[in-house]
C-alpha cells in the first residue's frame, strides 16, 4: 500500500491536506503524524506549514524534525513542501527579524516589502492572496496533466526569489516569485495544492505517484 505521512509539527492546515490527498488518491493510506517512526515508514512524506517561520522552525528544531525531514531526503523517498513547509527548507528567513531554516535549499526568503506594486505601478496587497498564474520553467512529472499557466491558490507575504537555481515554477506578483521549487526526491510549492480544486488535487495525485 501506499502509505504518505503528513507531517504534523502542530503549524498547518493538516486536515484540508490529508482530506485533499485522501481523494487524490483513494488507493493510498495518508496519516497526519507527529510520530518520526511513522514517517520513517512512509512512502512519501508531505511537510505542510502555515504561519510565522520563527514559529515553525521553533517547533520544528524542538521536536527534532529538522534531522527527520534530513533523513527522508537522503531516503530517496518523494517529500512534497507546501507554503512555510517549502520556506522551511531554505537557508534563512527574513520573517521576524531573521531566521535560520533547515537549509536544503541555499536560498533566502524574502518579504515582499511596502509599498508593492505591479509593472504598471497600481498597489499590491501584502499577503499576496488568491489565485495566480504558475509558469511552468522546467518540464517535470509533478506538472503532468497540469497546463502551462495554471492558476494555483496563495497565501504568504514571503517569497523565494524566481532566480532560485531549484525554481521549477514561477509567479508575479510585484516580483518574480518561485511558485515551486524541486531537486532530486523534493518538489515543494509556494501555493497551496489542498486549496487549489482541480489542478491542485492533481499534482496531489502526480505526487502519489511520483517515483524520483
Amino acid at each position: 500500500m501506499n502509505r504518505i505521512a503528513v507531517v504534523d509539527y502542530g503549524m498547518g492546515n493538516l486536515h484540508s491536506v490529508s482530506k485533499a490527498l485522501e481523494h487524490a488518491a483513494p488507493g493510498a493510506r495518508v496519516v497526519v503524524t507527529a510520530d518520526p517512526d511513522v514517517v520513517r515508514k512512509a512512502d512519501r512524506v508531505v511537510f505542510p506549514g502555515v504561519g510565522a517561520i520563527r514559529d515553525c522552525m521553533a517547533e520544528i528544531r524542538r521536536l527534532g524534525f529538522d534531522e527527520l525531514v534530513r533523513d527522508v531526503v537522503a531516503s530517496g523517498r518523494p517529500m512534497l513542501g507546501i507554503c512555510v513547509g517549502m520556506q522551511a527548507l531554505m537557508r534563512e528567513s527574513e520573517e521576524n527579524g531573521g531566521v535560520a531554516c533547515i537549509n536544503l535549499f541555499d536560498d533566502p526568503v524574502r518579504f515582499f516589502g511596502e509599498p508593492l506594486t505591479d509593472a504598471e505601478g497600481t498597489r499590491l496587497k501584502v499577503p499576496h492572496m488568491g489565485w495566480n498564474q504558475v509558469a511552468q520553467t522546467t518540464h517535470h512529472p509533478m506538472w503532468a496533466n497540469i497546463e502551462n499557466l495554471t492558476r494555483f491558490y496563495f497565501v504568504h507575504s514571503f517569497y523565494v526569489p524566481a532566480s532560485a537555481p531549484e525554481c521549477v515554477g514561477r509567479t508575479e506578483y510585484g516580483v518574480e516569485l518561485a511558485a515551486a521549487v524541486a531537486r532530486d526526491n523534493i518538489f515543494a510549492t509556494q501555493f497551496h495544492p489542498e486549496k487549489s480544486q482541480h489542478a491542485g488535487l492533481q499534482l496531489l495525485a502526480n505526487f502519489a505517484n511520483w517515483t524520483p
